[in-house]
């Protein structure tokens, strides 16, 4: 490899630039490899739970179906897989955080939830207001 003095900085930093773009590669397909392996596995417990969950309701059908007529017991197991269904979607529905910054409580009464947050406008020139030791206005509760 011929160098000359001259280039030697330009060349050094494509080396760098070259060996650092090599390893960021590497790592990026072993974690992709990883995680496709992950979805695998999930992707084959969701298969099975489908298939469990699918036994399970034959089960209570043909259990069901003993005592009662068979379209009283797929009746009756519709409406226990539907209220699970929509029992877990509120569930889901309640556990969702709102996005930060964009919906919260307001910090003065009167304004609707989901309104900027704007700071106060203070003209310059002007004294501050005193504040709290945590950096607040004074008296405001925590």
């Amino acid at each position: 490899m011929e160098t000359n003095l001259p280039n030697l900085p330009e060349q050094l930093s494509q080396v760098v630039r070259d060996a650092i773009r090599d390893a960021i590669r590497d790592e990026l397909r072993e974690q992709t490899r990883k995680q496709r392996h992950a979805a695998r596995m999930y992707a084959g417990a969701g298969a099975a739970a489908l298939y469990g969950g699918a036994a399970l309701t034959a089960f209570l059908l043909l259990v069901l179906g003993a005592a009662l007529p068979y379209w009283a017991a797929a009746l009756i197991v519709a409406a226990l897989l539907l209220g699970t269904a929509a029992l877990l979607s509120r569930a889901a529905r309640g556990s969702r955080a709102a996005p930060p910054g964009r919906m919260g409580v307001p910090l003065e009464p009167g304004v609707p939830p989901g309104a900027p947050v704007m700071p106060p406008v203070v003209p310059p020139g002007a004294p501050e207001p005193p504040r709290d030791p945590l950096g607040g206005p004074p008296g405001a509760k925590r």
